[in-house]
Order: C-alpha cells, then sequence, then structure tokens
C-alpha cells in the first residue's frame, strides 16, 4: 500500500514501531519501574507517588490476587475514579497474568451487571463511594472476590484517614450499601490486600504479547456494550505509536521523564489509560484529577505546577475556557494540548490558542484501536480542522460497502489497519465477521475523505451512534431499556447538535398511558442510565416513521431536529 502521508511526518518520527522488542506489556512496564524507582509517578490531592512505590504497591497487590487462586488470563474489574489506585490495580492485574475490565465508576447496576456477566469477571476492586451500584449487580455475576478501596487508602495515614472521612461523613459521597456475602464472596479492604500481598511473592507472569491485556468495553450496536479485546501487542504497540508522535513536542522539554502530564480525562477509557501508559514509558509522571467537574479545584491544581501535556475532549476544553480563573493559568510549559473522543470545533480551537498560546491537536481513534489512528503533527501551530495522518505502522483506507478501497479525495468508510488494532470482540463471532473486510482493515463506521496529503476529515457517521462528550452511545440500548418503562409504546432515540457536549440525546416517545409526562421518562432514564446516556430532550408523538416493513427510519427523526 502506497502510504502517501509518510512524506508529511514531522522530522525524527519514524515510519514504522517494532513492537517485538518487548516481550509483553508487563516488561514495558517493569523496566521502567526499575529504571525510575526514584521519580515521581503520579501526584493526587498533593500527595506524591514514586514508580519505586508503585513497583512494591503492585507487587504486593498481584501476589495477594495470584493467591485467590484464579486462572492464568482470569478477568479483573476496575471500578475506579482517578485515584493513584488505578495505576496499581492496574499493573497488578497485568503483572499478575490476568486481564483488567475496565468499568465506567457511575454505570448503573444494569450497565454494570451486564459487563461483568459478559466479562466473566471473577474479582474487582472498586472504591466504596459505589459500591451501592455493586451491591444490585452482583448476585448474578460470577464475581467472587471484591477488594474495597476508599478514596485517602494510599494518601499517607494521617491525611488519607482524613480524606476518607471527609469522603464518607462530611461530603456524605458513600451511600450505604450492604453486599451480598453468599455463594463464597469475600470482602478486602484495599490496603489489607496490599498488607497481606508484602508478605508474599509475585510469580512471573507467562503473559506473551499475544496474551489478552484489556477488555476495553465499548457501545454495542445490538444495544449490549461488546469487549474489545486489546492484547499485550495492541497495547505495547499503541504506546510505541504515541511515543513516536508526541516526542517531537516535547523537545522544548528536553528529558521527556520531567514531562507533567494532566489526567482529567477518566482513566477507564481508552484515551487516557493511552496517556498513562505512555507517561509509564517516558518515566514521566502524572497530575491526577479526580474530578475534573469541579472546575475550580481543577485550575487550582494546575496553578501549581508546570504542566506539560493536556488531553481532553472539547467539552472539556470549552468548559475550561468558561471559568474565569483559566486565564491566571501560566501556560508557558504546555507543549501538547490533544484533542480526542469527540469532533473539536474551529470556535473552541481558536480560542484555546488565544488564550493558552498552545493549539489544540486533534486525533482520532477508538476503544477497538487502543484511542490510536491518526493524530495531526503535534508541532502544529494551527487548528486544521481534519483529523490529520495515520500513525506509524498504521494504514488507513478509505472503503466502498463492499470493501474497496476509493481512489483519493472520494467519501467512503474509514477502515484501518495496524498492530494496535484490537483482535475482535469478546465472544461476537458475528460482530466480528462484520467489522472486518477481506483484506483485514477494520470497519470504523466513520466516513471521510482523504486528500492528496494524507490528512483525513470525517464528514458522516454510518452507524447510529451519538457522542456525547467524548462518549458512545447506541441508540438501540436506549431504546431497548426506554421501551421497558411503564406505559411507553415505542421510542426511538437520535443525537442532536449540542454547543457544550458536542452531540444531546433526543428521545421520540409513543406511549399508551396519556399520564405518562417527560419526568416520568426522565426519571426511569435516571435510574436505568450513567449520566451521559440520559436523554435531554423528550418528545412525546403519536407514532413514530417506519419503513414498509416497520423498521424506524431515525434520519426522518433528525432532518427536522
Amino acid at each position: 500500500m502506497n502510504k502517501h502521508w509518510l512524506k508529511n511526518y514531522p522530522e525524527g518520527v519514524v515510519h514504522d514501531i517494532d513492537t517485538e522488542q518487548f516481550q509483553s506489556l508487563n516488561q514495558l512496564l517493569e523496566e521502567s519501574f526499575r529504571k525510575n524507582a526514584a521519580k515521581p509517578f503520579s501526584v493526587c490531592m498533593d500527595r506524591w507517588m514514586s514508580y519505586g512505590q508503585l513497583d512494591d504497591l503492585s507487587s504486593a497487590l498481584g501476589a495477594w490476587l495470584q493467591s485467590l487462586g484464579l486462572e492464568p488470563g482470569a478477568r479483573v474489574a476496575i471500578m475506579l475514579p482517578n485515584v493513584p489506585q488505578f495505576a496499581v490495580t492496574m499493573a497488578a492485574i497485568l503483572r499478575a497474568g490476568y486481564t483488567c475490565v475496565n468499568v465506567n465508576p457511575l454505570y448503573t447496576a444494569r450497565e454494570l451487571e451486564h459487563q461483568l456477566k459478559d466479562s466473566g469477571a471473577s474479582a474487582i476492586v472498586i472504591l466504596e463511594n459505589f459500591a451501592g451500584t455493586l451491591a444490585e449487580a452482583i448476585e448474578k455475576t460470577q464475581v467472587k472476590n471484591v477488594v474495597m478501596a476508599s478514596m485517602g487508602d494510599l494518601l499517607g495515614f494521617w491525611y488519607g484517614n482524613w480524606i476518607t472521612f471527609a469522603v464518607r461523613h462530611l461530603a456524605k459521597l458513600v451511600p450505604a450499601y450492604k453486599l451480598p456475602l453468599g455463594d463464597g464472596r469475600v470482602v478486602t479492604p484495599f490496603n489489607r490486600a496490599i498488607a497481606e500481598g508484602t508478605r508474599l511473592k509475585l510469580k512471573p507472569a507467562q503473559n506473551n504479547l499475544d496474551s489478552v491485556a484489556f477488555l476495553q468495553y465499548t457501545g454495542g450496536t445490538t444495544g449490549l456494550s461488546k469487549g474489545a479485546v486489546l492484547t499485550h501487542r495492541n497495547i505495547v504497540a499503541a504506546i510505541l505509536q504515541a511515543e513516536a508522535w508526541f516526542t517531537p513536542a516535547l523537545k522544548c522539554v528536553g528529558d521527556v521523564s520531567k514531562t507533567n502530564n494532566i489526567a482529567a480525562l477518566p482513566l477507564y477509557h481508552i484515551f487516557a489509560l493511552t496517556l498513562c501508559l505512555l507517561t509509564i514509558r517516558w518515566g514521566a509522571h502524572l497530575t491526577l484529577i479526580p474530578n475534573p467537574r469541579d472546575f475550580g479545584k481543577f485550575i487550582e491544581v494546575l496553578k501549581k505546577r508546570p504542566f506539560h501535556m493536556l488531553p481532553a475532549v472539547n467539552t472539556l476544553f470549552n468548559a475550561l475556557l468558561q471559568h474565569p480563573q483559566f486565564k491566571t493559568v501560566d501556560f508557558s510549559a504546555l507543549c501538547v494540548s490533544q484533542a480526542g473522543g469527540m469532533a473539536a470545533s474551529e470556535g473552541t480551537a481558536k480560542h484555546w490558542l488565544q488564550v493558552t498560546g498552545s493549539a489544540m491537536i486533534e486525533g482520532w481513534g477508538m476503544s477497538e484501536t487502543c484511542a490510536i489512528g491518526t493524530n495531526n503533527p503535534v508541532i502544529n501551530k494551527q487548528f486544521t480542522g481534519t483529523i490529520g495522518l495515520p500513525l506509524p505502522s498504521i494504514d488507513i483506507a478509505i472503503k466502498d460497502d463492499d470493501g474497496n478501497s476509493l481512489p483519493t479525495g472520494e467519501s467512503g468508510e474509514i477502515c484501518i489497519k495496524g498492530p494496535q488494532v484490537m483482535t475482535g470482540y469478546y465472544r461476537q463471532p458475528e460482530e466480528n465477521e462484520k467489522a472486518f473486510t477481506s483484506d483485514g482493515f477494520m470497519r470504523t463506521g466513520d466516513i471521510g475523505i482523504m486528500d492528496g496529503q494524507g490528512y483525513t476529515k470525517i464528514i458522516d457517521r454510518k452507524k447510529d451512534m451519538i457522542i456525547v462528550s467524548g462518549f458512545n452511545v447506541y441508540p438501540n440500548e436506549l431504546e431497548n431499556i426506554i421501551s421497558l418503562c411503564p406505559g411507553v409504546v415505542e421510542c426511538a432515540a437520535i443525537g442532536v447538535a449540542d454547543p457544550s457536549q458536542g452531540e444531546a440525546i433526543k428521545v421520540f416517545v409513543v406511549k399508551n398511558d396519556p399520564t405518562l409526562s417527560e419526568d416520568d421518562v426522565s426519571a426511569y432514564c435516571k435510574q436505568h442510565f450513567t449520566g451521559y446516556k440520559r436523554p435531554k430532550y423528550i418528545e412525546f408523538r403519536d407514532d413514530l416513521p417506519k419503513t414498509n416493513v416497520g423498521k424506524i427510519l431515525r434520519r426522518e427523526l433528525r432532518s427536522p431536529a
């Protein structure tokens, strides 16, 4: 394949990466832990963790997990926000020879139950703030071991206990819960698991590049989320691709290990997860933001020390710009403002450049591609309005419905091939058959045009997927659940343009109960969907437009919207 985009790579960016330099992701992690033992890895609420501490803590937790007798490759769920426990848990699971299943901490019991059942997770590490949700779901899952973390666990004895007390009793952020402990289930506090693990020895895992590292769940066209199977090779490739692409922007720092990277996006999301792993590769450090929606505190953290990389979705960039204190931040060290997860707007990009002096660099990727696909050169001084060039070792093809590659300048489905692309969806043979072309490209569902320089622009979406603040929402899931609401006959969900979220969800409802109100439907959705999946608009109709075989025509609903 003629990769005509390579001629537009920034100087020094390699054309291909070599995943074979590592035997597994574990080797990459452990080499960094040893090499950077004395350096800081993360800071959260002004408490620091070094790479040496990350090494020791993850080794102890990994040994404790092994003591449970889990089979090699067992799935262990992580339901944590951006706190130090996340990286410790992730590294522990991998080093113990198991598979990480990242879970959105704000999931409802229904959503959590599906993911735990589908993945076959036998253990979960969860923050106590979300234990009430687990209590509702756990009896229908295979989870036998629960590791219960508290907010202050790794923040030092006195300060950590104070934070935990404040979260529990002052802020009242830990609802009362009672976990059912029948059927052999055991709950172990996080710090106790660590303490017990320090008396054990971590056995070397038998992982290789083809072992499964993550099941990264993404929206499903059938109404249920699917687990993208990401191997150690996939993750190592994404780290090396990101390293090759981003290093040129950090020459001004000199030593990339001195960079401070802001982790405001949730680490369970593939975008932030990739940043976390790239930071470990560099031996740099993360500033963890547990609650980026508290913009006042977020900005206070940004003001404390120079920061070099700030990845965000368009809505987060825009929200920061609207805060009156944001202009008081020192942006002189900011090297990369990386936009992804949703379309970046030119208006936000112009405002960001004006305020910070840093150009928003738009990129594109998916859970299925370890967040890596295309990106604009990070040394750009202006916003381009495209999703950029394919990264090293990646092929992008614009194809028609039959899988034929189209000439440059013609629109078609963006299809991708590379070492970071998933091996398939977990236990979904029919979905896998549809996901890949005969020549090995993964269909993305995005419609785009590639120009003669290799830059691609997304112009439409083949799927009915809705993107709310960077999160994928599939109408089928919404419709399947809302249709069960008492008084609803049928419904249809679409995305509508929204200045703050990119898209918002609008649901059209046909009812057979005249007393059913918008508030009733909203309350039902609040019970069954995490925040970003809840409709912003609800409209009642007497009927919905359909094809002659009865399929709802969402495009007709979108037209007047």
